[in-house]
């Protein structure tokens, strides 16, 4: 009777031991900063899609003004193009070269979005069309929350990297449950560098 209460004792030891033990190990916390990240991706994804479906009603409008450069306007619908054409889910936030060609694909298509709003000054008939400034207002709104979006991105894989590579939650995500650092945004080319102001 005694072994069998020593016997219970010590598996029951064991099992708050191994119970303690394991929740230190981070498998909890780096499953919850996973989600975290997943959840920024799809709002990131969500936005860049808004931004997307936004652009052929703004092409359709501009289409509409007289002698407007047709070159200008077709930069915009490849670069739609280019964009919406690369996907990227979850899973692939840890492969660096996927993970710039999209980041590459939607700095091409604000650079050509940034290319027409430019050229639209030229055209005062079309910055007083209502729908166009409707729809330009949307634009600069979705602008906004992509920014937003990027931004907590950013933090979340900051922390989710941080669980990834720091001891002893390293081991857990490697051993246990196969995770890699995931990839994050970078500034864009020449964001260091001031701009020129000339008068």
């Amino acid at each position: 009777m005694r072994a069998r209460r020593s016997r219970s004792y010590i598996f029951g030891t064991v099992a708050i031991a191994l119970l303690l033990m394991g929740s230190g190990c981070g498998y909890n916390q780096l499953q919850g900063l996973d989600e975290q990240v997943k959840a920024a991706w799809a709002e990131v994804q969500n936005q860049y899609q808004r931004r997307a479906d936004l652009i052929p009603n703004l092409v359709s409008t501009v289409k509409g003004a007289s002698q407007f450069e047709q070159d200008t306007l077709q930069k915009v619908i490849e670069a739609r193009a280019q964009a919406t054409s690369i996907k990227l889910d979850a899973q692939a936030l840890s492969n660096p070269e996927t993970f710039k060609k999209f980041e590459q694909a939607q700095q091409n298509l604000s650079g050509a979005l940034s290319r027409l709003m430019l050229v639209v000054e030229r055209y005062p008939e079309l910055k007083a069309n209502q729908n166009f400034r409707d729809l330009q207002a949307q634009l600069e709104g979705t602008e906004n929350r992509i920014a937003v979006a990027r931004k907590r991105y950013v933090e979340s894989v900051a922390e989710y990297n941080k669980g990834v590579r720091f001891f002893p939650t390293n081991l857990t995500a490697k051993y246990l449950l196969g995770l890699d650092v995931r990839q994050t945004f970078t500034a864009d080319e020449g964001a260091a560098k001031p701009p020129q102001v000339k008068f």
